[in-house]
């Protein structure tokens, strides 16, 4: 196997240090001069086993590899989802990161960072209600939650203080943090301890919005921060180089790995390969609309993956009837978006005739597809579609965010909902209408719009599948995101604090050695 080291230097990235067996840390001041081709994998709406983004994403890194340069931008685990239902984040079979068992544990420590200066805010605010109200700021409303990386129900809703000042407050899992979504979205360490700053935290009685500068504990937040902020660098089984950094999941958050590692990639190598977390109703477009302005570049090709097991699902048992759900996230992407787009029906272990009937039916829209094999045999599974890629990122990028900016918070969220979800209408409780009315106001109107919702539908609804069209989508609250850029509608029950499954993943794991597997 090669080492970590030895491929850096094939690149030229010689700003590096070792922290862990396998897995290196990178300078992100640090770039080289290259210009890359951006690949963006996405999906249909998925399962809950999941369609396999990150297994295709390195599978077709490692077929590119055979005649370019290239780099994997991925997402980093969460511990949520290890020990919960869909388990690591490190592909499967001879398509995954190496060391595997660690990266989808404490890996580098970046999650442990991101956790501990979310929770010093919080902290530091308590302390400042508790000693007196140093600042003589009278608070009126708590923004920020506390957080933890792990799936826990229990934490959602509790009650915290003594006899005389009890309040309500809530933890959200790190992956949904406003430190996550900055340290994803910052393009440097100076930047990161900007917005850091411009993090709004709570509201006092005279309506004035207090952020973390105000606290004067800014510098302690990101000095948390200040090894995070550099990207990871590990190995797929093949000797590919993977930068792995961030986490953000796209259901509650804005769902895509780091700026500094894409930029970072698409410097050094000629072609790049990420992906946007779940379906494409929510990754992709997020990735559109909030994360390419941020980055200065659109995908030059997007891969939309397929499942059977999705396709029969999204058709109540019909694969035919499912088709329904695979195009209208193949008409958001070409249409919305204006991406060259390839699916790829990823297999796992259906027949051919139903692979290439999906296949056939792509192909009569005029979209190329294949079958990807990645899982069983590696890039020599990922030959076709790495060649289809190659073929459609030649042709010239016409990507675009779907909405311009200077639409307000509801005009975005409407635009998404009826565009991209195929809503009839929206509505919201008095409070989003509140809040929302409020940010605009305060100037913030002109930010892009993170929806939090369901990902097994385009609905609100988990259990309404295919591509439905009379449905209404509830907004029942809106946060602001100030120093990431964003504001979050939540919508529908949507939470912000998963939950464990009555069988969740942390019973069937065992340990080999001081390994878990």
């Amino acid at each position: 196997m090669v080492d970590v080291e030895n491929k850096l230097k094939e690149f030229n990235i010689t700003n590096y240090c070792k922290v862990g067996q396998g897995i290196y840390k990178l300078d992100e001041t640090k770039y080289g001069k290259k210009h890359g081709k951006l690949i963006l994998v996405t999906a249909m709406s998925p399962t809950k086993s999941g369609n396999g983004k990150t297994t295709v994403s390195i599978g077709l890194a490692d077929a590119l590899s055979k005649q370019y340069s290239t780099i994997l931008s991925l997402r980093e685990p969460s511990l949520g989802p290890v020990f919960g239902a869909k388990g690591g984040a490190t592909g499967g079979g001879k398509c995954a990161l190496v060391p595997s068992s660690k990266i989808d544990l404490h890996f580098s420590g970046d999650m442990h960072a991101i956790t501990s200066a979310n929770n010093l805010i919080c902290a530091c605010l308590d302390n400042h209600i508790f000693q007196g109200n140093e600042l003589n700021i009278d608070i009126n409303e708590i923004y920020i939650s506390r957080a933890l990386d792990m799936n826990d129900r229990a934490l959602r809703d509790i009650v915290i203080g003594d006899k005389d000042h009890k309040r309500k407050e809530h933890f959200i899992i790190t992956s949904a943090t406003e430190i996550m979504a900055i340290l994803c979205l910052s393009k440097n360490f100076k930047e990161l301890q900007e917005n850091v700053k411009k993090m709004v935290i709570a509201k006092s009685l005279d309506g004035k919005l207090i952020t973390v500068d105000n606290l004067g504990i800014s510098d302690s937040v990101c000095g948390l921060l200040s090894d995070a902020i550099s990207s990871n660098a590990v190995l797929t089984k093949e000797d590919n180089l993977a930068f792995v950094h961030g986490g953000p999941f796209a259901n509650i958050a804005h769902g895509a790995s780091s700026i500094i590692a894409t930029k970072m990639a698409l410097s050094y190598a000629d072609f790049v390969v990420t992906e946007a977390g779940f379906g494409a109703d929510l990754g992709a477009e997020k990735f559109f609309d909030v994360v390419c302005p941020k980055l200065g570049k659109y995908p030059d090709a997007v891969v939309l993956i397929a499942t059977i097991a999705a396709l029969k699902e999204n058709g109540y048992g019909d694969l035919n009837s499912g088709l329904k759900n695979l195009q209208k996230h193949i008409d958001n992407l070409t249409n919305l978006f204006g991406a060259n787009l390839v699916v790829a029906v990823n297999n796992f272990g259906d027949s051919d005739a139903e692979i290439n009937y999906v296949i056939d039916y792509c192909n009569n829209q005029g979209i190329k597809a294949c079958k990807f094999d990645g899982y069983k045999s590696g890039s020599k599974g990922a030959k076709e579609l790495a060649s289809l890629i190659i073929e459609e990122s030649s042709k010239k990028c016409t990507c675009k965010s779907l909405y311009n900016e200077k639409l307000g918070i509801s005009a975005k969220i409407d635009t998404i909902a009826k565009n991209v979800y195929g809503a009839k209408s929206v509505s919201y409780s008095k409070k989003a209408e509140q809040k929302i009315q409020e940010l605009e106001k305060l100037g913030y109107g002109k930010l892009p719009v993170v929806i939090a919702k369901t990902q097994y539908s385009f609905s609100c609804d988990d259990k309404l599948f295919g591509a439905p069209t009379d449905f209404e989508i509830p907004v029942t609250d809106v946060e602001l995101r100030a120093g990431a850029g964003f504001v979050v509608a939540v919508c529908g029950k949507q939470l912000l604090m998963p939950a464990l499954g009555k069988n969740p993943r942390a019973k069937t794991l065992k340990l080999k050695g001081k390994e878990l597997l």
